[in-house]
C-alpha cells in the first residue's frame, strides 16, 4: 500500500512518507543514525559526522559504491538532513528525517528532495521498502527480514503520484 505524498515545502517538491514506531524517539534516532543499528534495515556509515561528511555503503542494494554525503543538519534526536556528493548535480539526493513522539510512540515524517532527475515510480517504493525494514528491525532489534518484491508492485501507484 502506498503511503508517500508529495508536498511542497519551501517551494520544492518533496515525496513524504510518515511511520508510526512503538519506540521512544531516542530508540528510533539511533536506528536512523548509528551505522550498526542502519546496518539492520539500510546501510552502514564511516568518517567522522562532525566534520559533516561521512562515506555511506548501502547493505542491501547489489554493486553499489560507497558514496559520499554532507550532513546538513543534525539535531538529535529529533532531525536529520543529509544529501550525496556527486559531481553529476542531477545525481544529488537530499534527505530528510524528522522525529517527534508522544506516549511511547514515535512519529517519523521522512522526505527526499524530488527533481526532474529523481523518478518517484522508483525511489517511491524503495523508501516504502527500506522505512518497513526500518519499523521492523527497531521492533525486533534484528536485521529486518523484508523482501523487496513485495514492493515492486508499488510503482504503478507511484507513477500516478508522479503525474500529480
Amino acid at each position: 500500500m502506498l503511503t508517500g505524498s508529495r508536498q511542497t515545502r519551501d517551494g520544492t517538491d518533496h515525496l513524504v512518507l510518515t511511520r508510526r514506531l512503538g519506540a521512544p524517539v531516542e530508540d528510533v534516532w539511533a536506528a536512523i543514525t548509528r551505522s550498526g543499528r542502519l546496518a539492520l534495515w539500510f546501510c552502514t556509515w564511516t568518517g567522522d559526522p562532525t566534520t559533516g561528511r561521512v562515506e555511506v555503503r548501502w547493505v542491501f542494494e547489489e554493486d553499489m559504491p560507497g558514496e559520499a554525503y554532507v550532513i546538513d543538519a543534525c539535531e538529535e534526536p529529533r532531525h536529520l538532513r543529509v544529501r550525496s556528493v556527486a559531481d553529476d548535480p542531477t545525481q544529488v539526493w537530499t534527505l530528510d528525517a524528522r522525529l517527534d513522539s508522544a506516549d511511547g510512540v514515535t512519529t517519523l515524517t521522512f522526505a527526499q528532495v524530488l527533481t526532474e532527475d529523481v523518478d518517484v515510480r522508483e525511489v517511491g517504493p524503495g523508501w516504502e521498502y527500506y522505512l518497513d525494514r526500518l519499523e521492523e528491525s527497531v521492533r525486533t532489534g534484528e536485521v529486518s527480514t523484508v523482501a523487496w518484491e513485495d514492493y515492486e508492485a508499488l510503482a504503478e501507484e507511484y507513477a500516478v503520484l508522479a503525474q500529480g
